[in-house]
């Protein structure tokens, strides 16, 4: 896959020193994953006509933020989860200490691969423009942001709106970064159009939230890869908490259908789009 092939040459080799923070690295990044972000990079800068290679450090950049994410969210101080796509967490195989700089150097590494990059068609300002985005979608108007909402929602009464706010911070940011990031690449600067992309990954991302919340009811540890029933356990406000399964299965429809309408005027161009935001909204695992 080229975002595979693209993070294993991002990435420090395993045998250079610090060897246990490099292979904790390696451990979070390339051990699986859907590589969503990666592919909605990937077929939103190909609606626009830019070749893969063009969009492969956006697409590195958005895989190893995300990686960073769930290394730090998996931590005993924050979500405390043992597993994550069947395998052991981060701090579980290497401990926790390890796991906590594994993730400070992938967050790191993110910006300098973004930063680095020379691909021809992309100028210095749009480079700018670029980092300035994935600063925004990891901070605290974004994902660091959504953990702080998520942390101080367990036990709490939320309104499906406050769960909304939540999730657009926490899942939804980086998913809209991935959007943007992919147009920028591609030298994509319509408004109008820029606008239809933002409404789409907006959808896209609650969606993707949502059917992550069904999974958790519905699916097995075994399927989904980390730990089925817990968000309950723990007390954590879900859609299907707040709205009911039937309630957030008609959401979740909506939301897809929602962004499938917002790219109808790209037509043909965006049928990767489209593939994606379907796989999205009916994905298993």
């Amino acid at each position: 896959m080229q975002a595979d092939a693209a993070l294993a040459r991002a990435l420090p080799a395993v045998s250079q020193p610090p060897v246990e923070l490099h292979r904790a690295m390696h451990y979070a990044v390339m051990a699986g994953g859907k590589r969503m972000r990666p592919l909605l990079v990937y077929a939103t800068g190909t609606t626009f006509g830019a070749p893969l290679e063009r969009l492969d450090a956006a697409a590195v950049a958005v895989e190893i933020i995300h990686a960073y994410s769930l290394v730090h969210d998996d931590l005993p101080a924050m979500d405390d989860d043992a597993l994550r796509r069947g395998m052991p967490t981060c701090h579980v195989e290497f401990g926790e200490a390890m796991a906590i700089l594994a993730g400070d150097a992938l967050q790191a590494l993110a910006f300098e691969v973004l930063a680095n990059d020379t691909v021809a068609g992309i100028d210095s300002r749009t480079r700018l423009d670029m980092l300035r985005v994935l600063g925004h979608a990891c901070g605290s108007h974004g994902m660091a942001g959504g953990q702080a909402f998520d942390l101080s929602a367990v036990g709490q009464s939320l309104t499906a709106n406050e769960l909304e706010r939540m999730h657009v911070h926490k899942t939804g940011a980086l998913i809209r970064a991935s959007v943007r990031l992919g147009a920028l690449a591609a030298g994509c600067t319509e408004p109008a159009t820029l606008e239809a992309l933002e409404h789409y990954a907006h959808c896209v991302g609650l969606a993707f939230q949502i059917r992550d919340d069904i999974l958790d009811v519905e699916g097995s540890t075994e399927r989904i890869g980390k730990t089925a029933g817990k968000d309950a356990v723990q007390d954590k406000p879900t859609y299907p908490a707040i709205l009911g399964l039937q309630a957030s299965a008609a959401h979740l429809d909506e939301l897809t259908e929602q962004a499938l309408r917002s790219i109808e005027p790209l037509g043909d161009a965006a049928l990767a789009l489209r593939d994606l935001a379907r796989f999205i909204a009916e994905r298993d695992s």
